[in-house]
């Protein structure tokens, strides 16, 4: 199971990414291991020496009792404090940077986040990545068709 962040490459050109750690409740785990997960809209925030993911969806586990679950609720990432510096120095030293979560995924019986320090993108950059996208895929297709005929 992996869970990609899909906003994530054409918003943000990434810099550096790091594996973390997610704490989670029981019926959060067994939600996230069924894709149940959306990062589209959240962010990482670091908050004193402690980071966050804020906004990520995870919908309700259908065989867990719902009282006072919040889907959207502020989830404390796991890393290493020498890490936690890290960003925090790279946030500070240069401007524009931000942290984003890339993708969720089981890695053995854990469940790990990707999450990588970006720079976010115009809507020029982004239009002329998707131009050139459009670009390769029309050139793709024509070769194809060439190469039928």
């Amino acid at each position: 199971m992996k869970i990609v962040n899909r906003k994530y490459r054409r918003d943000f050109q990434e810099v550096e990414k790091y594996e973390v750690g997610i704490t989670l409740t029981g019926a959060e785990v067994k939600s996230v291991r069924a894709g149940r997960i959306k990062l589209e809209d959240s962010f990482v925030k670091i908050l004193g020496s402690e980071v966050y993911l804020v906004n990520a969806l995870i919908q309700i586990y259908e065989y867990a009792r719902p009282q006072g679950y919040d889907a959207r609720r502020t989830r404390k990432l796991l890393l290493h404090k020498r890490e936690i510096i890290r960003l925090k120095t790279k946030l500070a030293a240069a401007g524009g940077l931000t942290i984003v979560p890339v993708a969720c995924y089981n890695k053995g019986g854990l469940v790990k986040l990707e999450i990588a320090l970006a720079k976010g993108r115009k809507g020029l950059e982004k239009k002329r990545l998707e131009r050139a996208k459009d670009i390769k895929r029309e050139e793709e297709r024509e070769a194809k068709e060439y190469l039928k005929s």
